[in-house]
Order: structure tokens, then sequence, then C-alpha cells
């Protein structure tokens, strides 16, 4: 049974001229056109393609990776609009249609637009939506404290960063968790800080073992003092603006990372920073 809108590892069944036929099992042929084939293929032989549906609705396979699949979010341009919808770029000649009544307001052509992926059960089209929150937080989100996850940013507000969890959940990290600025629709390894009762899910991009947080913000500050001639003009006086600048951190960790490596004997503490040993 092939996944449409995904990968699937599928096997060479016959060659022809303008590709190859791969088994969609239960007697359905999927066409590889030879563009997408880089060496040689014989029947028998499995290759990973991505299935979809051309302008005439035939299933078809690519080894070019688009930029969503079925069950998945992302950001995406709109290439151009007509009397159906919009048709957005997503990485294939053949552009995904998110249909006027999937869209959260009227997408312009040229504009970026978080949209879903999935499968039309009618059509077996692959479509996309503007209207997210029906396809988030429909399950009870069973993570336990620090599990890490993936998370897209899609929104920036005075508190933080609303993003998506896993393609699955509502999340945010907030502003006093972030050291760097996040671009929408940049993708982030975040990690669980709390469960709230609504279902959505509190986030920090700083792993839950404070051990391993601290010992990486040592090995940055190394990295920064080597970087500058073996000193920093960084110390407890610093503002908690200039240590996240110059190191993506907090002004609490920062401390706990000096006293670690002061400790090792790896810098010394003067009257205007901090030095290499």
């Amino acid at each position: 049974m092939i996944d449409i809108g995904k990968y699937n590892t599928l096997q060479v069944l016959k060659a022809v001229d303008f590709g190859v036929y791969l088994d969609g099992g239960n007697g359905v042929e999927i066409l590889l056109p030879a563009r997408y084939i880089t060496e040689p293929l014989h029947p028998g032989d499995e290759v990973e393609v991505f299935v979809y549906t051309d302008s005439e609705d035939r299933l078809i396979a690519t080894t070019e990776k688009p930029f969503i699949t079925v069950g998945e979010f992302a950001f995406l341009q709109v290439a151009d609009v007509n009397r159906i919808g919009a048709f957005l770029y997503w990485g294939l000649p053949k552009d995904l249609l998110c249909p006027f009544r999937e869209q959260k307001a009227r997408m312009d052509k040229g504009g970026m637009y978080l949209v879903y992926a999935y499968l039309d059960d009618t059509t077996k089209r692959i479509v996309a939506s503007g209207k997210i929150e029906r396809f988030l937080g429909n399950t009870v989100p069973e993570y336990t404290y620090g599990a890490k996850v993936k998370a897209l940013v899609y929104q920036r507000t005075e508190i933080g960063y609303k993003v998506i969890v896993d393609n699955l959940y509502h999340g945010m990290i907030y502003i006093n968790e972030v050291y760097r600025p996040l671009e929408l629709g940049e993708s982030v390894d975040a990690y669980v800080r709390n469960l709230r009762d609504d279902g959505k899910i509190d986030l920090t991009l700083q792993a839950a073992d404070t051990r391993s947080r601290i010992d990486i913000v040592a090995d940055r500050l190394i990295e920064y003092l080597q970087a500058n001639g073996g000193k920093a003009e960084l110390s407890d006086s610093s503002s908690p603006e200039d240590i996240k600048l110059a190191l993506e951190c907090s002004k609490k960790d920062f401390k706990k990372a000096v006293g670690l490596l002061y400790r090792q004997h790896q810098i010394t503490l003067d009257n205007d920073g901090l030095s290499l040993v």
C-alpha cells in the first residue's frame, strides 16, 4: 500500500524509454520519469520516491524533495491565483492547490503563507490548507518533561514565539527562553517545559539537564575567548543584554559557566573581564 504525498520505497517493475515503472501494489504501476533517474535502475531494484498525482490525476513518482509532505506544516509562496484558489510552489513541477475554502484569508500572488498538507479523501489529491487550527491539538500530548521536539516558528508575539510542535500541537517559546532572534518558518530543536491544561505546550530551547546546558555555555565561552585573543570584557557586572549578545545565554548561566571554568583552571578573573589560562 503506497502513501500518497509521502516518501515510499518501491521496487522497479520494468524500464521504458521515458523512465521506469514502480510497483505500487495491487497491480498499480507508478511511473518514475527518466529526468529523475541519475543512475541505471533494473527490475527488482528498490528506490525511495515521493508519490503524488500529476496534472491528469495519475500517480507519479519523483526523487525530488518537496518543501512539505502530507501531515506537515510549512511556509510556502503563492505562485499563482485563479478562480478556484491559490497555487503554491512546493518544489515540484505541479504547484500545490490551496482552495479558497481552505484559506484563512485570501492569498495573494507572491505572498508567503503557513499551510498544512493533507490528502483529500474523495479526490486522492494532495491539498493545502491555511486553516491550521483544525489540524492541531486533536490528540492529548503525552510528552514527559525535557522531551526533545521539533518546533516550527510561525508567529512572534509580545511574550514569545508561537510554534507548531512535531506537526501536531500548539506550542510557545517564551521570550526569556530565547537568546537569538528566531525567524518565521524556522524549525528548531526544543524541549518540553510544561504541558498546559488547554493542550498547548510550553517549550524551552535549553536542554532540561542543567549540567549539560552549563557545559554548552562553558564551551561557547572558551570559543569566544579563543576568537578574541584569549580575553573577553565580560564579568558579573556585565549587563544581561551584553552577555546574551556575546554568548546567546542568560546571565545566570554565564555566571555558572564562569564558575565551572574557573574551578577547572581554564580561565582567570581579571579586573576588566576574563582571560584564558
